[in-house]
């Protein structure tokens, strides 16, 4: 079975995607190990955790990792240049700001789906996408640049705003993005109750969180209702695309639960998140599947 870099192959489902990020020289990963990933986000280089390798040496040499720009320590926040910058990913330009929580307003890994969203949309312009918990808007963009009609949905209002601010970077705020401050789960419902229908929808919710009203939000626990909801939207040749950065799901896990939401589809991979380091490690960052419903 062939790897597919975003999304290493589990179980029987197969696909052929490569290893590397193209995107116009705006991000690479350097390096990870003993806890840390060492990466390149345009002219910045920068140091984050990485907990899924704390068990792993570093390939680079402490040169490289000492050269970095700007690093995130649990202790002490961030040390370095803090100034927003902007990189631009396949042609999508997003703003990084560094946060408390580590983050910078981006995940690489998701570029490596773009591809195979693109190829989903190329005979369906004008497509109808519902983006799910869709933080600052990276994949939102490189829909709506394939021509789709996106619904981009988070919860944090500031995430939205960032998203908006992104549209205007990359030249693509007068495409047709409904931009939502709401809950995923309730907003589905609701578009439900509106007779609405979508032909793809992505999802990357987080492992735990808060649900309307202030009450937790467990993905294992959510699953099940969170799928329901987008299968009783979906267009009956829909795809999907989940990622889910979750330690506890497996491949297999999503697999299931896409299946029992929207029927035995003919085309459905999953596999593990993961991106490759130009030094040659591997970071782990969760699991992924996609599939497309007949």
């Amino acid at each position: 079975m062939s790897p597919i870099r975003y999304c290493r192959p589990a179980g029987s489902r197969t696909s052929g995607d490569d290893g590397a990020v193209a995107d116009d020289d705006g991000y690479a990963l350097l390096d990870a190990g003993d806890g840390r990933r060492l990466e390149r986000f345009g002219s910045r280089v920068v140091v984050r955790p990485a907990p899924s390798v704390a068990e792993v040496p570093r390939r680079a040499d402490s040169v490289a990792w000492a050269a970095a720009d700007l690093r995130f320590d649990r202790d002490r926040g961030w040390i370095g240049e803090r100034e927003p910058w902007t990189i631009t990913l396949n042609g999508v330009s997003v703003e990084l700001r560094s946060t408390e929580a580590g983050q910078v307003g981006v995940f690489p890994e998701h570029v490596l789906a773009w591809p195979w969203l693109r190829d989903r949309l190329a005979t369906r312009p004008g497509a109808e996408v519902l983006h799910l918990f869709a933080h600052t808007g990276a994949t939102t963009l490189a829909l709506a640049a394939a021509d789709a009609r996106v619904t981009h949905v988070d919860a944090s209002r500031p995430a939205v705003a960032w998203a908006r601010r992104n549209a205007e970077l990359s030249g693509l705020a007068d495409r047709p993005i409904r931009w939502i401050v709401d809950d995923a789960l309730a907003y589905t419902r609701r578009e439900a109750r509106r007779d609405r229908r979508y032909a793809g929808f992505v999802l990357d919710p987080p492992t735990f969180g808060h649900g309307p009203a202030g009450t937790r939000w467990d993905l294992r626990d959510e699953l099940p209702d969170l799928l329901a909801a987008c299968a009783a939207v979906a267009e009956p040749d829909a795809f999907v695309l989940f990622t889910a950065h979750a330690t506890a799901l497996t491949p297999d896990d999503l697999a299931t639960a896409l299946e029992t939401a929207f029927g035995i589809p003919d085309d459905l991979e999953a596999g593990d998140l993961e991106l490759e380091a130009s030094s040659g490690a591997v970071l782990p960052l969760g699991v992924a599947a996609r599939m497309i419903r007949r």
